[in-house]
């Protein structure tokens, strides 16, 4: 923890920011959604002492700090996963950065695969709960009670209204479900599609669900959003592949941008009001 408190105290120092409200991480093909952060100052996962490599195409690798709409935010382009290294705790230096800048809420971004026909490649899926599929914890290895963290309503219910009226007042389609996670970094077999089915997923992929459990256990509160790119494997005659992924999630990037505006837009106006 004291490690995320020094480098958070280095950045505020360096750049001069306010503490920002909200921490963004986003995924494959959603780099553009940077686009909506005012005065942009960026820092390079590499000058940040112990972040980890964003190894994968798609992920710049690159901490964003500015405003929205006058609300400040901290926005990570690209993650690390999983399998790049076999490290479910990939991420936890990163997230709890974003808790010692004095962020108090993460929205995380993802492209999934979507377990519903009628779900189509393009579509955008606010999470609502998920499932572990990997059997694996970022927390493996905390110590204390608060490691014991409850995971009930993990996926913030006012923020998830949030969203849902936002997406309604812009008429952008918004699904709801839940996302299961799986280790990657080979795509899902037709029976493992099959088997996430019956546990009642909705969208499947190899990130996200670290983060939620590394925010929850910093006191953060969760929205998170999937950018359906694919039909899951069995479903659908098309190939899988990462380059698909990215294809597909660039055009649906603009409407998943205009929802993050509006949602930051509106906690930046309540913000004020109670100032």
């Amino acid at each position: 923890m004291q490690a995320a408190q020094d480098i958070a105290d280095g950045i505020r120092a360096r750049f001069g920011i306010d503490p920002p409200f909200v921490g963004i991480v986003l995924g494959s093909g959603l780099g553009e959604v940077a686009e909506i952060v005012e005065d942009p100052v960026a820092l390079p996962y590499d000058e940040i002492e112990g972040f980890p490599e964003a190894g994968v195409h798609g992920h710049a690798g690159r901490m964003i700090l500015g405003q929205v709409a006058g609300l400040g935010v901290a926005l990570l382009q690209g993650r690390a996963h999983y399998y790049e290294d076999g490290r479910a705790d990939a991420m936890k230096l990163p997230v709890r950065v974003l808790a010692a800048l004095g962020c108090r809420a993460l929205f995380l971004t993802n492209a999934a695969g979507s377990l519903r026909p009628e779900m189509a490649p393009g579509s955008l899926m606010l999470i609502g709960d998920h499932i572990n599929f990997t059997g694996v914890s970022p927390l493996f290895g905390e110590t204390g009670a608060n490691r014991f963290v409850d995971m009930v309503n993990a996926y913030d219910p006012d923020l998830r209204a949030r969203f849902e009226a936002t997406a309604e007042a812009l008429s952008i389609p918004l699904w709801q479900g839940v996302y299961l996670w799986t280790s990657g970094p080979n795509f899902e077999t037709p029976a493992e599609v099959r088997a996430a089915r019956v546990l009642g997923a909705d969208a499947v992929g190899m990130s996200t669900v670290p983060e939620v459990i590394l925010a929850r256990h910093a006191g953060l509160r969760v929205a998170a959003l999937s950018l359906i790119t694919n039909l899951a494997a069995g479903m659908s005659d098309t190939p899988l592949s990462h380059e698909q992924t990215l294809a597909l999630a660039k055009p649906a990037a603009a409407n998943l941008k205009h929802i993050l505006a509006d949602v930051l837009a509106g906690l930046a106006a309540e913000k004020n009001n109670r100032s």
